[in-house]
């Protein structure tokens, strides 16, 4: 299916992205309201309906369940690509993520933590195939206009995580941290059920895998087999107790054995993967992209962790605050100011790439990647104020602006970075490796998260270590943006005319 046979049916684009549109727009609903309330109930006293672990131990739960969750996009992407179709990965994938929500809001003790992992299942299921099926709806047509897609789609994406902190993130903090986790389970069940309504308008998109044969698929069956079943008996020795192993040593053996999968892997297509010229050197500059990508949201996504906890602790939140019980209002609403901002900038950023673009001015890929991690790190330059500010007044809460001003300039970096990144990758990977190159960038994706889960719990509320890890980010980011900039005209060339 392409743009000229299904052309005006959604802003000019093909029928199929409503579909995967909405589908989005629920899953990250679910996905972005359970997280707005994770660190809080992890943190929050039993009295108070939250299980009271230490901020290291919440920090490295945080950075375990949402890197999983993009970490299983690998297997995800095996899966469509060998198995199943992207199509129906997507469809799985929505079902786990709902029953694995509902498991959330059951009281019975380590349930909660078995909702995680069917939760992450589900994510790494749907998450790399609903982005690749947008990409095969633009098969043939202008980068520009594919790029535009995706900034659609990815508006899309952030309806739903502006709305469930809101609603979802305030009926948790005011309510029940249960009944919060109940309302993204119905969330995702309404996504899988117009999904499935209206997945005719996918067309052949991510129908059935490519170029694969009935002997390779009974091989990967029998694989997949091996995989569950040595993963569940994993599982049920750390819940029996027979394996002891703490949440931050886990997280510490998580983060290496990503770096690993990842050598691996693009180890793996370099050598064995059968490759000519041009496609290895496409190939390296995918993992130039994932590289910055995992740096990315390594900072970004403190979003849940280090900036949640500034906005609990740190900020001034009187702002309709006698609308509440404790005069203050909801500090999972800052998690909604991102998604705001990509509301309201992301018709901009697809305006302006097209218009650029016809006058061939469009930037590279590279340079856009090197403008986004400038504008993290400029993020976190604005928060050395704030802390430094609460710091010299010896102690307090500054206003609300000083947050709201590095979501945004967080949130210019990452509609410089993510959707173009999304893009590329489906336009520069290998047709045989589409969804599993999908995967590895958000292998990228599940390194940053759980970087910033660590870096959530070691910071903490400790607002005198706040002015030196900020500081370390600026420098990490703002250091990488400008050797992206310099790199640029080599990695262009290395695309081989794909913008």
């Amino acid at each position: 299916m392409t743009l000229s046979s299904a052309s005006g049916t959604f802003f000019g684009h093909p029928r199929g992205l409503a579909t995967l549109f909405l589908t989005e727009f629920f899953e990250r609903y679910s996905y972005y309201g359970m997280r707005a309330l994770l660190v809080l109930f992890l943190t929050a006293a039993v009295a108070d309906g939250g299980l009271g672990v230490d901020m290291l131990t919440a920090g490295a739960i945080y950075g375990l369940y949402t890197s999983s969750a993009y970490l299983c996009a690998v297997p995800g992407g095996w899966i469509a690509d060998r198995l199943i179709g992207q199509q129906k990965s997507v469809l799985y994938g929505g079902i786990l993520i709902a029953i694995g929500n509902f498991m959330l809001a059951v009281p019975a003790g380590n349930f909660f933590y078995f909702g995680l992992i069917v939760t992450a299942l589900g994510t790494g299921l749907l998450k790399p195939n609903v982005s690749a099926i947008v990409g095969e709806l633009y098969t043939g047509q202008p980068g520009t206009r594919r790029d535009a897609g995706f900034s659609i789609f990815y508006m899309g994406i952030n309806l739903g995580a502006w709305v469930s902190p809101l609603l979802s993130g305030t009926i948790g903090e005011t309510l029940s941290y249960r009944w919060g986790f109940f309302t993204v389970g119905v969330a995702m069940t309404i996504g899988v059920l117009q999904y499935r309504a209206t997945a005719r308008h996918l067309g052949q998109a991510g129908l059935t895998p490519h170029g694969t044969t009935p002997a390779e698929r009974t091989r990967s069956s029998r694989l997949l087999l091996v995989g569950i079943i040595v993963v569940a008996a994993l599982i049920a020795l750390v819940a029996s107790g027979a394996i002891v192993v703490t949440a931050v040593q886990l997280a510490d053996a998580a983060r290496w054995f990503m770096v690993a999968l990842a050598v691996a892997f693009f180890g793996g297509v370099l050598l064995f993967g059968k490759l000519d010229a041009t496609a290895i050197k496409r190939v390296l500059v995918i993992i130039a992209f994932i590289v910055c990508g995992a740096l990315f949201w390594a900072g970004f996504e403190q979003a849940g962790s280090t900036f949640n906890l500034f906005a609990r602790d740190l900020t001034d939140r009187s702002f309709a605050g006698g609308l509440f019980v404790a005069h203050e209002h909801p500090a999972t609403w800052y998690q909604s100011v991102n998604s705001v901002f990509i509301i309201l900038l992301s018709p901009f950023f697809a305006w302006i790439w097209i218009a650029l673009g016809r006058r061939n001015l469009d930037p590279s890929a590279p340079v856009k990647f090197g403008l986004g991690l400038i504008q993290l790190g400029l993020g976190f330059a604005v928060l050395i104020f704030a802390a430094k500010l609460i710091i010299a007044h010896g102690g307090g809460k500054v206003g609300p602006q000083w947050l709201i001003a590095t979501y945004f300039l967080h949130t210019c970096g990452e509609l410089c970075l993510s959707p173009i990144g999304l893009s590329n990758v489906t336009k520069l990977a290998p047709p045989r490796f589409a969804s599993q190159m999908m995967g590895m960038w958000f292998l990228g994706t599940a390194l940053g998260n759980l970087a910033a889960g660590q870096i959530g719990g070691r910071i903490g509320s400790d607002v005198s270590t706040m002015p030196a890890e900020f500081l370390q980010m600026t420098m990490y980011a703002a250091g990488l943006g400008l050797l992206m900039l310099v790199l640029s005209p080599l990695l262009r060339r290395w695309m081989g005319g794909i913008r």
